[in-house]
């Protein structure tokens, strides 16, 4: 039976209809920034934009932060506006779809999830995802099974605390990995050094509108030196918090993904995986990094996949 996913961002919201395991329509637009009403308002009519809810298996929903599992309740996502405490995002959903079917997961839950079953991740069992966009969101398959923790809460790698790091995370607090590593973040530092008189084409490209990961792209294309050193305090970063995740948990794969990733390519995982490497407990470990292969895609087809999940 067909079915809807829909990967809530913190810049878009992207939707698909899923039939036999193909995507055969998509469609994208905007997340608004006025709060969790005007979020579920636009998940809504991304999904209504595919089809009739009541006529699919379900919507599926892949959203930013802790997921509390089995609820649909959104615990803490602060890449949202109006999330910064708990929301019934599931059953605001479903009211809003006149009781259609609605699964919520998290999003890179859902991202690696799909990558698992179809994409980079599918010939090993112990894979991290690691996705960088807006922020930095993680997940785990161990053992073949995706593991949310008792909280929901399991694979938040953005919020581990790297040595060093003395930036302020969306979160509040200070040291994470997103607070280095995620574009919202990395846009944040770019303004602040370019309103204390630093030079950067990334205000030049991107004016007064959100610094997309295209940007970030075309400022490095150009050379610019802030986009470089942005870009590797966040290599650096990321090295730091996968080599901790390897050696905790022994991990043989480790997939990126997200916006940003997707935009710098497998450059840019090569230099993460180098990174990582030179970092690693055991040397000679197996651990690969790769770049996703189901490209922006992924959220909204895993979305779509947790309902047989």
């Amino acid at each position: 039976m067909a079915a809807i996913g829909v990967d809530l961002g913190g810049t878009k919201v992207l939707g698909v209809l899923v039939e036999g395991g193909e995507v055969v329509a998509q469609a994208k637009l905007d997340t608004p920034r006025g709060g969790a009403d005007q979020v579920v308002t636009a998940v809504a009519e991304c999904a209504r934009r595919l089809g009739d809810p009541a006529a699919v298996a379900g919507v599926g929903v892949g959203a930013p932060g802790v997921v509390a599992s089995g609820t649909g309740d959104v615990v803490r996502a602060p890449n949202l506006a109006g999330f910064e405490a708990r929301v019934p995002l599931g059953a605001m959903l479903a009211a809003a779809l006149d009781g259609a079917r609605v699964v919520v997961d998290n999003d890179v839950n859902a991202a690696l999830l799909a990558e698992h079953c179809l994409g980079a991740g599918r010939a090993s069992n112990d894979v991290l995802g690691v996705w960088v966009g807006t922020g930095v969101g993680g997940a785990l398959v161990l053992d073949g099974r995706l593991r949310r923790g008792p909280g929901g809460g399991a694979g938040e790698i953005g919020h581990t605390t790297v040595a060093g790091v003395d930036r302020r995370c969306g979160c509040g607090q200070l040291g994470h990995l997103e607070a280095v590593a995620g574009r919202a973040a990395m846009e944040d530092e770019a303004r602040r050094r370019h309103a204390a008189g630093e030079h950067t084409a990334l205000v030049e490209l991107a004016g007064r509108k959100r610094m997309k990961s295209s940007v970030f792209a075309k400022a490095l294309d150009a050379g610019d030196q802030l986009a470089g050193e942005l870009l590797d305090d966040a290599v650096a970063a990321l090295g730091a918090a996968l080599s901790s995740a390897a050696a905790l948990v022994d991990l043989d794969l480790v997939v990126v993904g997200g916006g940003l990733a997707d935009k710098l390519g497998s450059q840019f995982v090569g230099r993460v995986e180098q990174a990582v490497r030179t970092r690693l407990f055991v040397p000679t470990s197996a651990l690969r990094v790769v770049p996703a292969a189901l490209g922006d895609l992924a959220g909204a087809l895993g979305a779509a996949l947790l309902l047989d999940a």
